[in-house]
């Protein structure tokens, strides 16, 4: 494995890095904008701009972007001319933020949601998934999850979805009406935490999974672990066989990509996460590093 190096940096809060097009493209949600960038960091662009605070992003099988809009509890579009749009609107569903997001090859997408006020060290509540249509229909796909966070899909058939404080990853068959079937561990780390305290649920978590990577070549999946300032390279069951530090900052994302699929992109940010210090202090980066197994 190689060094770790700094991509891009002078940012806000970077989530939700994705591969796409020969670019590493993410969402710095202090500046409410998605960004795109070459896999060396170069000609760095704005995508999009989300005033309601981008998180998870995807695409329509046209090309059209997706992205979480988080405060407002919408899922915005980006057209081919630019515009950006609700594609649907999920605030009937939750009263709280909207979290990560993996979008289906058919343009389904399933987005997480927060379940508790986290940013005010709420008690801790269930959240629940939700499934976006390719027309902008939304209905529940998942209830009773620890803060459902990063997703993937395998194969096609399978979701598997990160919940931050679960001490998991879940996994559910996708059925062929676009339902999902009951929840099975894909991988666990240790028990669910008994603390409703989050600070204290937080003490028991073996990994806080965030942002999760698709599979590599030997199935494996790497985790964002947001507490100990890591990714780590995860076997189904949860034997955990690698390890990335990023160093000071927290992990909340992380991606394989670049031209041959052996370079991990990290999101990385301050562990302390009040909106007004993040925004106010650009310290946010985007990180990246050579793996030996390449995406699958």
């Amino acid at each position: 494995m190689g060094e770790v190096s700094v991509l891009v940096d002078g940012l806000t809060h970077t989530e939700g890095c994705r591969w796409r097009d020969g670019r590493i493209w993410f969402s710095d949600i202090y500046t409410y904008s998605v960004r795109s960038a070459e896999e060396d960091g170069s000609d760095l662009r704005t995508e999009a701009e989300v005033p309601g605070e981008p998180s998870g992003l995807g695409w329509l099988p046209d090309g059209r972007l997706l992205v979480v809009s988080m405060k407002d509890r919408r899922l915005v579009r980006r057209e081919h001319d630019g515009r950006v749009v609700t594609h649907a609107d999920l605030s009937a569903h939750t009263a709280l933020p909207l979290n990560d997001m993996v979008v289906g090859a058919d343009g389904t997408a399933w987005v997480g949601s927060f379940g508790f006020d986290i940013m005010s060290l709420a008690p801790r509540r269930p959240g629940r998934l939700l499934r976006v249509t390719p027309d902008g229909s939304v209905s529940a796909a998942g209830e009773g999850l620890h803060f459902p966070n990063g997703a993937t899909i395998i194969d096609g058939r399978t979701l598997v979805l990160a919940e931050s404080f679960g001490n998991r990853l879940s996994a559910f068959d996708i059925r062929p009406d676009g339902s999902l079937s009951e929840r099975r561990d894909w991988a666990r780390f240790g028990p669910v935490p008994e603390a409703e305290d989050p600070v204290e649920a937080m003490g028991e978590l073996a990994v806080a999974a965030d942002g999760i990577s698709t599979v590599d070549a030997e199935g494996a999946i790497w985790v964002a672990d947001f507490v100990r300032s890591r990714a780590v390279r995860v076997r189904p069951g949860g034997e955990i066989v690698d390890e990335v530090s990023t160093g000071d900052l927290s992990c909340y994302s992380c991606v394989l990509g670049g031209a041959d699929g052996r370079t991990l992109f990290l999101c990385a940010t301050p562990a302390e996460f009040d909106p007004e210090i993040r925004a106010n202090n650009p310290e946010s980066a985007v990180l990246s590093v050579r793996v030996e197994v390449p995406a699958a």
